[in-house]
């Protein structure tokens, strides 16, 4: 684990820094993703610096970790559980870092039947383009008074704001997905007929 204040005070002055200068950043993690979006030679701002689980209830299905926490420290630490990651989100490389994923939003094949990243998103924690750190959101439920900040990120590749934390549920288990006996025996009616 590498999160720390240092490590904020040290992106935010990145971030004040580039605003007095007009130097546009480009937020990354691992890296992984950037022929995703439009290509950019702006200054590189990485968030591997600040990562690590900060948070983690396995019994409310609930992760709060930082932006530069690599995706399979996420994915070990739920498999250890014996949970998963429902939308799947594709690595892409080694690299993979949690606020990447969130960064571009996208989801593997199980999007079309538990949903998009955006549906599991509980809170965040940002910083601005003037280096306020905000958060929105709470840590065990979808929280929204006022505006829903925190479903806006999945997707925006990093040009809203510098994610910091990310509070998300990581969906079904592995062990529970087909624990229901009436959707066991749908699923095997539907098998039945289709022969």
């Amino acid at each position: 684990m590498t999160y720390s204040n240092a490590s904020i005070t040290a992106f935010r002055e990145q971030i004040l820094e580039a605003a007095k200068s007009n130097t546009k950043l480009s937020i990354e993690g691992g890296g992984t993703k950037s022929w995703y979006g439009n290509p950019n030679a702006f200054t590189k701002h990485s968030t591997r610096a600040y990562s690590g689980i900060l948070e983690y209830q396995p019994e409310e299905l609930v992760i709060t970790a930082c932006a530069g926490t690599p995706l399979k420290e996420i994915e070990a630490a739920l498999k250890e559980k014996n949970q998963v990651l429902a939308f799947e989100p594709p690595h892409f490389g080694e690299d993979a870092t949690f606020g990447g994923a969130i960064a571009a939003g996208l989801a593997g094949p199980g999007r079309i039947s538990v949903g998009n990243f955006r549906d599991f998103v509980l809170g965040a924690r940002i910083l601005d383009g003037k280096g306020q750190d905000l958060s929105f959101g709470g840590k065990v439920m979808k929280n929204v008074a006022g505006y829903d900040v925190s479903r806006l990120l999945p997707g925006s590749l990093g040009t809203l704001s510098l994610l910091l934390t990310r509070g998300f549920r990581e969906g079904v288990t592995k062990a529970c997905r087909f624990s229901n006996p009436t959707l066991r025996n749908h699923t095997r009616e539907s098998s039945n007929n289709s022969e």
